[in-house]
């Protein structure tokens, strides 16, 4: 299974993945390139030091769908057949989702469908939560909406700061991404609704 990873920043998921498929953790997969909407990533550099293709598509004031259309090129190219969002801060179009319909993974930063957006994890310090935590899903045409593949629960301590909590979220986000992708890669896992099932075990893994 050949990926492509979209970033927009440091890409730590990104890493984390592509040591996962270097090790064999996630197995029979490759990824093919990662790809950025800024020239400037530090992702990028750690992308080039894992001996990944690295590919700065940047904006240049086009509309979402021009820019878009560049990036699908460049994936149908080297027939990328799972997309995964690692930090990448732009909505993508429906001529994006359509291009590889269940073929998109995004992270966020909070128990979906709560704290959806931007700044989820200021979202929960001032909502009060007592657990907060990252979701795996598939990416359709709606923000953070797509069926969940895999959560991971944090607890929310009482002197938390949106940095601290953060912090501690990013590691099970790592682990949860790199299970989400070794899912998809086994070739078991179906949606079924707003969840994502693995055939092979019978049961959901939204837990």
């Amino acid at each position: 299974m050949k990926i492509g990873i979209l970033i927009s920043g440091r890409g730590s998921n990104m890493v984390a993945i592509t040591e996962a498929v270097q090790s064999g953790l996630i197995p029979n997969s490759e990824v093919a390139v990662v790809i950025s909407d800024k020239s400037k990533a530090k992702g990028l550099e750690k992308a080039k030091a894992l001996g990944i293709e690295t590919l700065p598509i940047t904006r240049k004031g086009r509309k979402r769908v021009e820019h878009d259309a560049e990036i699908i090129t460049e994936l149908k190219k080297r027939e990328v057949e799972l997309v995964c969002l690692a930090g990448y801060m732009r909505l993508l179009s429906s001529d994006f989702v359509k291009a590889f319909p269940n073929k998109i993974l995004n992270i966020h930063p909070s128990l979906l469908p709560s704290f959806k957006g931007l700044h989820a994890h200021e979202q929960a310090i001032e909502y009060g939560v007592k657990i907060s935590g990252c979701t795996v899903h598939f990416v359709d045409e709606h923000l953070d909406h797509g069926a969940i593949i895999l959560q991971k629960a944090v607890e929310v301590k009482d002197n938390d700061t949106a940095e601290t909590l953060s912090k501690r979220i990013i590691k099970y986000e790592h682990e949860a991404y790199v299970e989400a992708v070794k899912q998809v890669a086994s070739g078991n896992l179906k949606i079924k609704g707003r969840t994502a099932i693995l055939d092979e075990l019978g049961k959901s893994h939204n837990t």
